[in-house]
């Protein structure tokens, strides 16, 4: 399918060739017939990914504080590789959009039904692509007698509804819009609808004269003066009961007129993005109320509500952003004509000048459309008949299934630099995303289908880097497919979980490799050799300091990341495995009141050794992230973050430091490669993967009883 992308670091947009995306679970596929491209929106992402890397820094300071507290922790290497990896990530363009539902995800069946017209909402969601895959809560069904180039307008539509319904105007109310662009005028129109009286306010003459059109009782043009004496003679002297500031601006003067025109204790409700200095002064003497309005509504930025279709209760939230989006499409075919917004049509095939017109203001634009053809052809997976594949003897032929920033930063670079590796496929949810690493990586070829990346003969080995709740089916269909198998922590989220896949390789010829990397470190190694020279029983101390983790991060989430002490915490466990040597006999936790990834917790050994395990999220970032401590026969030795390593032993410290850090990841790579080549046993013994993996959820077994749990 075709697509429109950016590239993060040089704004350069491009219409792409990539993969359709396949139907999955509460989503919706969705062939696209129209979209809008909102061009102050749009226009100020373009610009934002076209500064320079010093032009970035300035506009979102936010992020280089991020940048500097991880370089202080993880080294200035390790920093410049992900954020390079960011800059490289491709950008969907696109937020609102109508099409014909093609697949219905399961759980949704009975809310949509295919070949049903759909309206869609959400940056990287409702995409200008031939194909779009939306969650359900971002989905409102369209009247037949809505035409697409109409619906597409929902989103847009949607934003000046939530900013309208901030200003909870009644029946009568005086409202100034200032600045009617296209949300603007789509403002001016709603509050028409809804019998108040409409002053629209701009400096574009032309822009003026259409919302007259769009119903507005007076327009008046800010470059001019005589202001007051309008506002007075609609309003009967009182002033404004509210006002919706729609400008983009870096301007603060829609603030100062929205006091200079505003009644006593009158609203303000800003949905464009201006300056935001305002005369306190002004603002204090008639008790003035300033409300920023939440784009289209209750449920945008909640994770759980747009990727995971909750609901509100509609009894305490009645108007969410998918309410919202369904009461304009449904008003457009009852007095919302969103026609006379339509300045430009372009067939999908001419985006890039669509987009170059809106960066030159080479004429003069409002709503511009894109047209998409009526048939398009859904490309959703590899040809049945694949090409013959290059000469792969003696070479690990690599199919990737993921390729999110942990992927495109560490692994797929260290893949791709090895000259006994293939890199033959690439399978990823979004065909945008797979197509970027095809180009990226040199894949022959790249899929949003899995089964049939899986069902290439030519592959004899597999990584597996998606969500860690899909790990463990993964595994499972790859080592039933014959593929040698790489797969990132963790092996399994459920014991359940972790006996089927145990049962995959019993029954399979393939072997199986976790990516618990730190064991391979070249200072870990120095470490355990160190440890190795003490027969008899060792203590550990392991902290690590993770730093806190947004609520709505996916990792929370029970069917996709399961929580960090299982997703990463499982990494330590195997690192105290490894440097003791010892199998691992019964773990004990403790948690804490300050959430879920506090803990504190002991792994006792066969051998006697001991070793105390510290995570928490409660310290300061750019504190050093992982501590491991080592005490055996009189000696000391200290891992600190991977960059230094101190032995101490007879009353004296050697220390050895690093350049940058090194985890290990590229002789874990190296190992796996040779392995699969070989057709030998896995770099690591895979009892002692089960074993620190069971260990793992017994963690969290531990954590919810409060007892010692065996391990074995």
């Amino acid at each position: 399918m075709k697509q429109v992308i950016q590239s993060a670091r040089t704004g350069k947009l491009s219409l792409k060739d990539v993969p359709a995306p396949r139907a999955r679970a509460g989503h919706l596929l969705v062939r696209v017939q129209a979209s809008l491209i909102s061009a102050g929106t749009e226009r100020m992402v373009v610009d934002f990914a076209k500064k320079s890397l010093a032009g970035k820094a300035k506009e979102r300071p936010d992020l280089v504080k991020k940048v500097l507290d991880k370089a202080k922790r993880d080294g200035v290497g390790a920093t410049l590789k992900a954020v390079m990896a960011r800059l490289d990530e491709p950008l969907p363009l696109g937020y609102s959009a109508a099409g014909i539902v093609e697949e219905v995800g399961a759980g949704l069946e009975s809310r949509f039904q295919v070949g049903q017209k759909v309206a869609m909402c959400g940056a990287g969601i409702a995409n200008h692509a031939e194909f779009d895959l939306v969650p359900g809560n971002l989905a409102a069904s369209v009247p037949d007698s809505v035409p697409f180039d109409q619906a597409c307008y929902g989103t847009v539509a949607a934003i000046a509804l939530q900013g309208m319904r901030n200003l909870s105007p009644q029946l009568g109310d005086v409202v100034a819009v200032l600045g009617v662009g296209l949300i603007g005028q789509l403002a001016v129109r709603l509050l028409k609808l809804s019998g108040c009286r409409v002053l629209a306010l701009d400096h574009n003459p032309s822009r003026l004269e259409l919302a007259r059109r769009m119903g507005a009782d007076a327009v008046w043009n800010l470059a001019e003066d005589g202001l007051d004496a309008t506002v007075a003679a609609l309003s009967s002297g009182l002033g404004c009961d509210g006002i919706l500031i729609c400008a983009a601006t870096d301007s603060s003067e829609p603030f100062q007129v929205a006091a200079q025109i505003a009644r006593d204790r009158a609203k303000v409700v800003l949905v464009g993005k201006t300056g935001t200095e305002f005369p306190f002064a002004d603002y204090m003497k008639k008790e003035l109320s300033v409300t920023v309005s939440r784009s289209y509504g209750p449920g945008r930025y909640d994770e759980a509500y747009e990727g995971r279709n909750m609901a509100y209760p509609e009894g305490f939230v009645r108007w969410t952003e998918t309410a919202n989006l369904a009461e304009c499409v449904r008003l457009m075919a009852h007095g919302l004509d969103v026609g006379l917004l339509t300045t430009h049509h372009f067939p999908l095939e001419r985006a890039e000048d669509a987009y170059a017109m809106v960066m030159s203001g080479a004429e003069p634009y409002l709503g511009i459309v894109l047209d998409y053809p009526k048939a398009a052809a859904q490309e959703t997976s590899l040809p049945k008949s694949f090409p013959a594949p290059k000469a792969v003897g003696g070479k690990c032929v690599l199919g990737v299934i993921g390729a999110g920033s942990f992927a495109r930063t560490v692994l797929l670079p260290e893949f791709k630099k090895r000259a006994d590796v293939q890199m033959r496929a690439i399978a990823t949810q979004r065909g945008m995303t797979a197509e970027h690493a095809k180009t990226l990586f040199g894949f022959d070829v790249c899929t949003t289908n899995s089964a049939d990346l899986l069902a290439d003969p030519a592959i004899n080995a597999v990584l597996i880097a998606t969500r860690h709740a899909s790990h463990a089916d993964l595994v499972i269909a790859a080592l039933q497919a014959g593929k040698h198998v790489l797969v990132e922590k963790p092996l399994a989220v459920t014991i359940e979980q972790l006996a089927l896949v145990a049962a995959a390789r019993a029954a399979s010829n393939a072997f199986l490799m976790v990516g618990f990397n730190r064991r391979f470190a070249p200072l870990a190694q120095k470490m355990k050799a160190e440890l190795a020279t003490h027969q008899g029983p060792k203590n550990l101390t392991i902290r690590v300091n993770a730093g806190a983790l947004p609520r709505e991060s996916w990792l929370n989430v029970a069917d996709e990341g399961q929580g960090r002490i299982v997703g990463e915490g499982c990494h330590f466990v195997d690192l105290a495995r490894a440097l003791v040597g010892s199998p691992i006999v019964s773990v004990q936790a403790q948690g804490s009141s300050q959430g879920a990834d506090e803990l504190a917790a002991t792994l006792s050994f066969a051998d006697g050794s001991l070793a105390s395990f510290s995570y928490t999220a409660q310290g300061d970032s750019a504190y050093s992230k992982e501590r491991f401590e080592g005490f055996a026969g009189g000696m000391a030795v200290c891992l600190d973050n991977f960059l230094s390593l101190s032995i101490t032993k007879g009353g004296r410290t050697k220390t050895t430091k690093t350049m940058g850090q090194d985890k290990g990841h590229n002789r874990e790579i190296e190992l796996f490669a040779k392995a699969v080549i070989a057709g030998g046993k896995a770099p690591v013994d895979e009892a002692e993967t089960f074993e620190t993996s069971l260990a793992t959820l017994a963690l969290v077994e531990s954590l919810r009883t409060g007892l010692k749990i065996e391990v074995g």
